[in-house]
């Protein structure tokens, strides 16, 4: 299919492919049967992988009774689809798959994976990322789910690396009655942040939320009335609270950039030993300059003394949640794809727009070409 017809495919002409996932521990899947079912009210036709929601706990039949067709291989998905709907960015052994015309729809995290990018490119893909479809208010409603997931799970995880059996300093995050409680540090208060900040609180930590916006901070402060400690973030104010913090949480967002280093190596010699780091933003390059991704199996790794946790699929633990969480969110914007094709919805929809990452060959979102070091070409220009 050339790249007229992705983009401007009759209604029902198109056909929506849903592959399972194959990055090492990821165990979501990219839409729920209820999803499908809406898929299908645009015309389109959808195809899932089989097996490709068993370890979401979706059984094919659940799938067939919402009236996907199941398909017995990724290729067959990947042939035989407009639009390729994913969870996490492809990997090398996906590239083969990718020829022009192609729309892929999924999380794609291009500057801190710039060989996907260079395939997207080189094969004429159109990508459009989640983490860049944006809202004219700023907000990012495709990663929000998993922002508020991932947060939520910081939280669990550094009170479990806490534990001395775990390498921790042996610190109950609640104290107790006549003890110390915790004390949290959160980079960034943005969806992550928040959510961490709120979880860590609710389990009576003493929390510390550091952003460079004021004006989120007084947001959040009459929220939470003084159950979380609202600061203004400098290189001054980083250095103090990581210093005094057991947990440090970054949660640290450009969209579609590189996520900026916060908390460099000296400020992690100055922690105390036994405190843990749980760098959300690994996924975007971290912000901790310590940091290096790693797995669900083997999730930890320390570095002057401090633990450190940088999973690049965090929601994946917890694929039952996730998938449907990420489903709700992102099933409006695929069920635009499908009934218009990318031109026409892009043209609807502002915000999906600013999602298109790679078209026929060239970069149309600004942030990414600069992180990758390519040219930015407007998404106009290159659809005409």
């Amino acid at each position: 299919m050339s790249i007229t017809d992705a983009t401007a495919s009759a209604a029902g002409a198109l056909t929506v492919g849903v592959p399972r996932e194959i990055k090492h521990e990821e165990h979501r899947v990219a839409i729920t049967p209820d999803g499908v079912r809406e898929v299908l009210h645009t015309g389109a036709t959808v195809l899932v992988e089989a097996g490709a929601g068993i370890d979401s706990s979706i059984p094919d039949d659940d799938y067939l009774r919402a009236g996907a067709t199941i398909v017995s291989s990724a290729a067959e998905v990947w042939e035989r689809s407009d639009i390729v709907c994913k969870v996490k960015e492809p990997l090398e052994a996906e590239f083969a798959h990718f020829r022009p015309g192609l729309v892929l729809f999924t999380y794609l995290h291009l500057a801190a994976y710039p060989k996907v990018a260079d395939a997207l490119l080189a094969a004429r893909v159109t990508g459009i990322a989640y983490e860049t479809v944006q809202l004219a208010d700023g907000a990012l409603p495709l990663l929000a789910p998993m922002s508020e997931v991932a947060g939520r799970m910081s939280v669990q995880v550094g009170a479990h690396l806490l534990e001395r059996h775990n390498g921790g300093r042996g610190v109950l995050l609640g104290g107790a009655p006549g003890v110390r409680p915790a004390r949290v540090a959160v980079l960034g208060a943005g969806n992550v942040g928040w959510n961490a900040a709120w979880m860590a609180a609710g389990l009576e930590a003493e929390v510390d939320l550091l952003d460079k916006s004021i004006d989120r901070l007084r947001h959040i402060d009459q929220i939470q009335m003084g159950r979380v400690t609202t600061l203004s973030s400098n290189r001054g104010m980083v250095e103090r609270t990581v210093a005094d913090a057991d947990l440090v949480i970054g949660a640290v967002l450009v969209p579609g950039g590189r996520a900026p280093v916060v908390v460099s190596e000296d400020m992690v010699r100055s922690m105390k030993p036994g405190a843990v780091i749980i760098d959300i933003a690994i996924d975007q390059g971290g912000c901790i300059e310590t940091s290096h991704e790693t797995t669900h199996s083997d999730p930890v790794f320390e570095k002057h003394g401090v633990l450190h946790y940088a999973v690049g699929n965090m929601p994946g633990a917890v694929p039952h949640t996730s998938t449907h969480a990420l489903t709700n969110a992102t099933l409006p914007y695929l069920a635009e794809l499908a009934r218009f094709g990318v031109a026409a919805a892009c043209a609807r929809d502002t915000a999906l727009a600013g999602g298109v990452n790679t078209i026929d060959g060239q970069v149309t979102n600004e942030a990414v070409a600069e992180s990758i070091g390519r040219p930015y070409v407007p998404l106009g220009t290159v659809l005409g």
